[in-house]
């Protein structure tokens, strides 16, 4: 199952100076990256964080803009603002606006990849959408947080899709966990395990959770149900929750 972007975002967005830069030396920037500039909707005089051939991050003012390129000056080096740790977040779709403080958030906390799915027990995007059309302000959400938080390249939106896509979709993860209040026999960390994964998948179920069906269809797949404790969680505080907790134990919070 091929999920689809619907954001431009990724390593796509991912501004590269193909030189080893300096602080205060103004450097040109190549049409890759002039074209990354343009998913972030960048203009002249706008500070960005730019990648250079070492890897290095550092923030850095366009002093000038054109089509094929730009230029930058690096004023400040950053410590590594992309976490080793790759983390999708499969969303079940919530009510309202809860999903937009959902991609702020976990933009923030460094997550990679974001999946609105529809479960049993979720709302449809035709249901959100009734009445007023709001999900097509979802990219611009993760674009104005990407900036707040200086990431080097934006999370993936990928477009709604079904739990069936969903469970397709999961073999690419070392690590997959789905949040469950029933019963679950694994805490967080458990199911994470003693091992170092490179990519994880979180699997956030909507108000009132997973049918039990779902669950059982999910761990064909090889995912753990965990708990997050004893308290039941909203979803959007769940998955944010989730996120931080992944960064915590093997990510870049430790």
């Amino acid at each position: 199952m091929n999920l689809v972007c619907v954001n431009n975002g990724g390593a796509e967005s991912c501004i590269i100076c193909d030189l080893s830069l300096e602080l205060e030396q103004e450097a040109a920037l190549g049409a890759a990256a002039r074209h990354a500039l343009t998913l972030w909707q960048a203009r002249l005089g706008d500070i960005v964080t730019v990648v250079d051939s070492l890897q290095r991050c550092f923030r850095a003012r366009i002093c000038q803009l054109n089509d094929d390129g730009a230029l930058v000056v690096p004023f400040e080096l950053l410590s590594e603002v992309e976490s080793p740790l790759e983390i999708c977040v499969y969303q079940a779709l919530p009510e309202k606006e809860r999903f937009e403080l959902v991609l702020q958030k976990l933009t923030e906390i460094g997550v990679d990849r974001i999946v609105p799915f529809v479960s049993q027990h979720s709302t449809t995007l035709e249901q959100r959408d009734a009445g007023q059309k709001k999900s097509h302000r979802w990219p611009d959400v993760i674009l104005r947080a990407g900036r707040q938080c200086r990431r080097a390249q934006l999370p993936e939106l990928m477009a709604v899709c079904e739990w069936s896509d969903v469970l397709e979709s999961l073999a690419e993860w070392d690590v997959k966990l789905l949040l469950s209040e029933k019963g679950a026999a694994w805490s967080f960390r458990e199911g994470v395990g003693s091992s170092r994964p490179d990519r994880i998948a979180l699997i956030i179920g909507p108000e009132g959770g997973f049918a039990c069906e779902e669950i059982e269809q999910a761990q064909q797949y090889g995912v753990v149900p965990v708990s997050l404790g004893a308290r039941i969680l909203r979803t959007e505080t769940a998955a944010i929750v989730a996120a931080t907790l992944a960064q915590f134990c093997v990510g870049d919070y430790a």
